[in-house]
């Protein structure tokens, strides 16, 4: 498994669980280091313990050099990065040619005339796959080996029951090329295995370009279904809608389904933003435009926007922000106090890649506000990614975020939020607004305990 990062970690650890030797191969020196000793560079629920599950097995073991764990492998998966190249939104596959150069260069052919499986974990454009499979035949003419796409469909925070117990396991393959049949045998034992409670029928084989472009569509379209809501929620605010009542009903329609029906302050993460722009950028050069795709890129971009605009509407109903033309003719108090609850992209994760917060709370801080930050995993990742700013304090603990907060903003679902009763939460903050973008608390309650409660898709409560 090429790849100690999220896709590399979850798929080496539960293929090992599901009964096969492991090698993560992973060349980071000091990322190499915490995973030999037993420390996870990213949370995910049930990771660590499941890592150290698989280790103590002896099915799974971390080294930095693929030369070294390749000899005798039946099997090499590529699970490294595929960012989005800056101002392209094309997906950078420099990481992938690295991978199939150091192969030409250390593979060796199996005995008995079987062909080493180079199987695509990573996220790649259409074609890529054959593109691979070409430079590597061209690299070592003289190598065995099949190229297959087995693209990863984990929700961060959900992976290792995703794997698990998937909903299907795509695997493209090239029917054409001598090793397939015997490619698809070695994939169906690998994931049916006796540890393993797939069975066969939730292997969706099909061909190489298939594969690749179900990854993105998938999620361009639920990237499309959590724009769709957002919108919607907008139109019940100004119309006197509800939307978690719109949302049940649409959701109860089996072909639409309740799931990805919540709205929020958009799109984030590792995937939805980096898919969107990649399949979006594919489908120009191929004289295919995908409007709708292109649309909702735009549409979450400019939901955060939005998001911070009504933030700082709400903020200067307390206070004039410093940026407000008309503050310095006022009386001031000193700086709107906000606690800012949440700063992953989604609740059950520290990934902070794309997160909302990422846009809205620079716009905060420079209208003016002073910002008290709290997440319960990624504080670190915040730290790193928001650095140190006039104005902005990481706070120790959910008390400490609230301790002097005039103004709250919820931007992720955590549990530990969603716990705090209204009564709690009141004799926590010395303010009593609120704007929740997870809509997390009953309206009436939080009424009931002297809040002006702004939540998204109602009416003010």
């Amino acid at each position: 498994m090429i790849g100690g990062g999220y896709v590399g970690l979850v798929s080496g650890a539960c293929l090992a669980a599901f009964g096969a030797e492991v090698t993560v191969i992973e060349q980071d020196p000091a990322r190499l280091a915490r995973l030999q000793s037993g420390d996870v560079p990213i949370y995910e629920p049930g990771l660590a313990a499941l890592l150290e599950r698989q280790r103590i097995a002896g099915r799974l073991s971390f080294c930095g050099h693929l030369a070294e764990a390749l000899p005798g492998r039946e099997a090499v998966f590529i699970a490294v990065g595929t960012p989005a190249r800056r101002g392209s939104g094309h997906a950078d596959l420099r990481y992938v040619s690295q991978v199939v150069e150091e192969l030409a260069r250390c593979a060796e052919n199996l005995p008995g005339g079987r062909e080493l499986l180079v199987v695509m974990k990573s996220t790649v454009p259409v074609g890529t796959g054959r593109d691979v499979a070409r430079k590597l035949a061209e690299l070592r003419p003289d190598l065995r080996f099949t190229v297959a796409s087995n693209p990863e469909f984990l929700r961060e925070g959900e992976a290792i029951n995703d794997f698990m117990q998937p909903d299907r396991v795509v695997i493209g393959l090239d029917g054409q090329r001598p090793g397939a049949d015997r490619a698809r045998a070695f994939l169906t034992r690998l994931y049916c295995s006796e540890t393993s409670s797939l069975t066969p029928d939730r292997l969706a084989f099909m061909g190489l370009e298939s594969a690749e472009l179900t990854k993105y569509a998938a999620n361009a379209f639920l990237a499309l279904k959590v724009t769709f809501i957002n919108e919607m929620a907008d139109l019940c605010e100004a119309s006197g809608g509800v939307i978690e009542e719109v949302a049940r009903g649409m959701g109860l329609d089996p072909r639409i389904g309740a799931a990805f029906l919540q709205p929020g302050p958009g799109y984030g993460g590792s995937c939805f933003p980096k898919d969107t722009r990649a399949l979006a950028t594919t489908a120009r050069q191929k004289g295919t435009p995908m409007q709708l795709v292109e649309t909702t890129i735009a549409t979450n971009e400019a939901r955060k926007r939005r998001l911070a605009e009504r933030i700082l509407a709400l903020a200067a109903t307390l206070r004039p922000l410093s940026s407000d033309p008309d503050a310095a003719e006022r009386p001031q108090n000193g700086e709107v106090q906000i606690a800012v609850l949440g700063l992953a992209f989604k609740a059950g994760t520290d990934d902070m890649r794309d997160a909302p917060a990422l846009t809205i709370l620079p716009l905060l801080l420079e209208a003016g506000a002073r910002l008290h930050l709290y997440d319960p995993q990624a504080m670190a990742q915040a730290r790193t990614q928001l650095g140190q700013r006039e104005g902005l304090t990481f706070a120790a603990s959910l008390e400490d975020a609230l301790a002097q907060a005039e103004l709250v903003v919820v931007l992720t679902e955590w549990p530990l939020f969603r716990a705090l009763t209204p009564q709690t939460l009141a004799r926590l903050m010395p303010g009593r607004l609120v704007i929740d973008c997870r809509n997390l608390w009953p309206p009436e309650e939080m009424r009931a305990a002297g809040f002006t409660y702004h939540r998204l898709g109602r009416g003010l409560d």
